[in-house]
This record gives C-alpha cells, structure tokens and sequence, in this order.
C-alpha cells in the first residue's frame, strides 16, 4: 500500500552497511558531493567519529581505524575524493562471501548412511571370509537400519539393508536373512535412544 507522505524503508535504497544506519549514509553522501576537498576531509573525519560510536565493538579490534575507513570507502560507492589516512585499496575483501563449506557427509552417495558407513562398504569389500567380517557385516547392517530409522526413509526393513549392502559393496556381501537376524528397531525405540543418549537393547 502506498500512502501519500510517508516514506517506508522498503522503498528506499538498500543500505551497503545497515549497522550504520540510514542518516550516516545520508551524511556520506552528503560529503561526497561537496565540491570543496578540505570541506569533504573534514566531513570524513566528524563521519568517522559518528561510525566509531555506532560501532563500539570495533573499539576492541587492532585494525579498528582501517576498518572504519575501509567502511566509510565503501559506503561512499568508492567516489569519496579525500586524502585517506589507510590504504583502502582492499576494502571490498570485507564484502566477500566465505567459500562454501564442504558438507560433513563428504560427498556420501546416501547422506542418510553417511561417510563412516561408506568407509564400511569399502573395508567389507576387500575382507576375507571368516568371524571377523561376519561380526562387521552384522554391526554394518544394523547400524545402517539405525539410520534409516533416524532419517525418516521410510522403508527400514532387512530386505532394504541387505539389498543396499549388497549394492554398496559391489555384490560382495550378501546377507543371508535366513541365518541373520538384525536388531529389531521401531521409530520409537530410536527416538527414545535418541532422548536418553543411549542405545535401547
């Protein structure tokens, strides 16, 4: 709704740097466009002094005069003509964005299984037959029910953990449900493991 008179935030320009507030950049661009440099030096160093106060936090920092200086450049769109007192060549760093952060599953096939469960799959694909990796097949398979049951899949049944361990392991395990049993786990069990920070048995 446009009401005649009043004047929403919306409708003006976004701010570079809202921790400022709109009246110093007004105060920016006030200075910007003043045709005498002693006149826009001055300007500067009272904004600063306003910026300082409006910013207290940076009072603790070892660089707090570059960076208000580095802010202050950048609020005037790079077209403030003074003599600055830090070299503000580099200002813009500030406004660039951290590079993406790699995702904790590191790059799992299925992110409900997770990266250690695949690192399951790729031990059991190279272990010979014998106790040791039938004891790995069996904590595997159950731990890969647990997490289906945890992310909500839907279908956490034997048949779907003994067909993605064979499919995961390239063939090389197949589980026999005939002579293996998995944990019988239930939604509410794993919530309620997940409460008490212990496994029910």
């Amino acid at each position: 709704m446009d009401i005649k008179g009043l004047d929403y935030n919306t409708q003006r320009e976004k701010l570079l740097m809202p921790e400022y507030g709109r009246e110093i950049q007004k105060m920016v661009d006030h200075a910007v466009s003043l045709s005498d440099k002693a006149e826009r030096q001055k300007c500067a160093n009272t904004i600063i002094r306003l910026m300082e106060s409006k910013n207290p936090l940076l009072r603790d920092s070892t660089n707090a005069e570059q960076t208000l200086w580095d802010h202050l450049y950048l609020m005037s769109h790079k077209q403030l003509d003074i003599d600055w007192p830090f070299d503000v060549s580099e200002a813009e760093k500030i406004l660039s964005k951290p590079a993406p952060m790699e995702h904790p599953s590191g790059g799992a096939r299925m992110r409900h299984y997770g990266r250690l469960i695949e690192q399951l799959f790729e031990q059991l694909k190279t272990m010979p037959e014998g106790e040791e990796r039938n004891e790995l097949v069996r904590l595997t398979a159950n731990q890969m029910k647990r997490n289906l049951a945890t992310w909500g899949h839907g279908s956490m049944d034997d048949e779907k953990v003994a067909d993605d361990l064979a499919r995961f392991t390239d063939g090389k395990i197949q589980l026999d449900l005939s002579s293996m049993r998995l944990d019988h786990i239930t939604y509410a069990d794993n919530e309620s493991g997940k409460r008490n920070g212990k496994r029910k048995k």
